[in-house]
């Protein structure tokens, strides 16, 4: 949703992704593993800040945060340093929250990268490592509710936080910078984006230069779209004016409640942590991790797009899930038509691939799609093979063969249907000579009455009918 002429939207995100590969905490040896734990299960005396207790830092998080800097083409500082930030609400156990700050001597883990987005460049400002608070839970709404309840097994799992310029320019393109995040993310192999919180979003909106308005507690990049439609129309009500507050974005009920006005830095009380030495990265360190780095999901789509001779846009859908690009990988080499190979995995395994099905060995996947090339089988009836395999478990070659599966590739009884669907529809072949979709359209009705014929026999059949007249 754009907003109206005059009333420029400017969005900032600040994307809280945990580094869910680690398997302890930020500062301690409590289990990250906090999801399947009864309340309050997985915390400690460091968890809690009491007298005595040290943190001490996971140093695997410093190497984890150093790639995904290097990944979303920030620079990584040689020097950085934790803060603590002070503001008592009840899912900080220890009162404050060992952070990065990047001002008054501050510096952040990395700073000054950017992400493309359909051709856009959004910055990114900073990237800071940071300890997770805990979790509350309200009775009903957060408005109306007579209690919370605390978990603070989460409290102290280790975050990164990505903050973003003020460059999103609407809902879509917030969208499309998470989903693209995301995907480099998970191809880092730090975190698992699919797991319940472990990506979260705030955003700031201000329409024409007005009032920064922060929306917390954005659970998916579904909600953050809805919540940010929902906050744009809610300010364009006051012509860029609405107040500077902070509002909490209600699922259920799909709008945002204020909850307090917008906190200024000085509230924090930024200072040093004491308790914590500055993190050093010699350049050769940075230089190692970046060797070492997983291969990112842009580089895996430019990759693909060259050696398998691929479509741009394939090979970015395929690239953007990790999964299913060693998938694909592991079929590629075996050989076969990669593009056809490509596109069912795109199009039929998106949803994800079935944990120990018999279903899909690689080899049985590219006898399917050979099954295709070859002209034994459509397109169509592949996909309808792959679908009944995942559903019983069976194998896509028994499928085919007990459906008695196989192409229509006689010429002449194609150029039969041909005839008849053109019979049909007078003027039809006329409108196909000058116009794609008239083309098109005269493909799938001789496919509709036909399903068994080979799509690039019909488009040739037809090609030649059209120049016959």
């Amino acid at each position: 949703m754009q907003a109206e002429a005059g009333l420029r939207v400017k969005i900032g995100l600040e994307v809280h992704c945990q580094l869910t590969a680690l398997k302890t905490k930020l500062f301690c040896a409590c289990s990250s593993d906090y999801r399947s734990s009864e309340p309050n299960e997985k915390i400690c005396p460091v968890c809690f800040g009491l007298p005595g207790t040290l943190p001490v830092l996971n140093a695997k998080a410093i190497e984890y945060a150093t790639m995904i800097g290097l990944a979303l083409n920030c620079t990584v500082a040689n020097r950085s340093l934790f803060y603590r930030k002070n503001y008592f609400y009840p899912d900080l156990p220890k009162g404050f929250q060992i952070s990065q700050y990047d001002k008054a001597g501050g510096v952040a883990i990395a700073s000054a990268g950017s992400v493309d987005v359909e051709g856009k460049s959004i910055r990114i400002t900073r990237i800071q490592l940071e300890e997770d608070p805990g979790k509350l839970t309200y009775e009903g709404t957060i408005d109306k509710s007579s209690y919370s309840l605390v978990d603070y097994n989460r409290a102290g799992i280790a975050l990164v936080e990505i903050v973003t310029e003020p460059d999103i320019e609407d809902a879509r393109e917030a969208k499309a910078f998470l989903e693209k995040l995301r995907s480099t993310i998970e191809s880092l192999g730090v975190s698992n984006g699919e797991l319940d919180g472990a990506m979260r979003c705030d955003a700031n909106i201000s329409l024409a230069g007005g009032a920064r308005v922060e929306v917390k507690n954005i659970s998916s990049f579904k909600e953050v779209e809805k919540a940010l439609n929902y906050e744009i129309l809610r300010q364009k009500t006051f012509s860029g004016n609405a107040s500077s507050e902070t509002r909490h974005w209600d699922e259920r009920r799909s709008i945002t409640i204020a909850l307090r006005s917008k906190e200024e830095e000085q509230d924090y009380r930024y200072f040093p942590e004491p308790d914590l030495r500055p993190i050093v990265l010699q350049p050769e360190t940075i230089e190692g991790v970046k060797k070492t780095m997983p291969e990112v999901a842009d580089a895996r789509a430019s990759r693909y797009a060259k050696e398998f001779g691929l479509s741009r846009q394939l090979a970015k859908e395929l690239s953007a899930n990790k999964d299913l690009s060693a998938f694909f990988e592991e079929c590629a080499k075996l050989g076969g038509g990669y593009q056809e190979m490509a596109g069912l995995i795109v199009g039929e395994l998106s949803g994800g691939l079935p944990a120990g099905a018999s279903a899909l060995p690689p080899q049985e996947f590219v006898g399917l799609v050979k099954m295709v090339e070859s002209s034994a089988i459509t397109r169509a009836q592949a996909k309808e093979a792959l679908r009944e395999a995942l559903r019983t478990g069976g194998h896509v070659g028994d499928v085919v063969k007990q459906k008695n599966m196989s192409a229509v590739v006689d010429e002449r009884a194609i150029a039969a249907i041909i005839d008849r669907v053109v019979g049909a529809r007078p003027g039809a072949l006329e409108e196909a000579r000058g116009d794609k979709k008239s083309f098109s359209y005269l493909v799938g009705q001789v496919l509709k009455e036909e399903p068994r014929a080979q799509p690039g026999v019909v488009a040739k059949l037809l090609a030649k009918k059209l120049r016959e007249k």
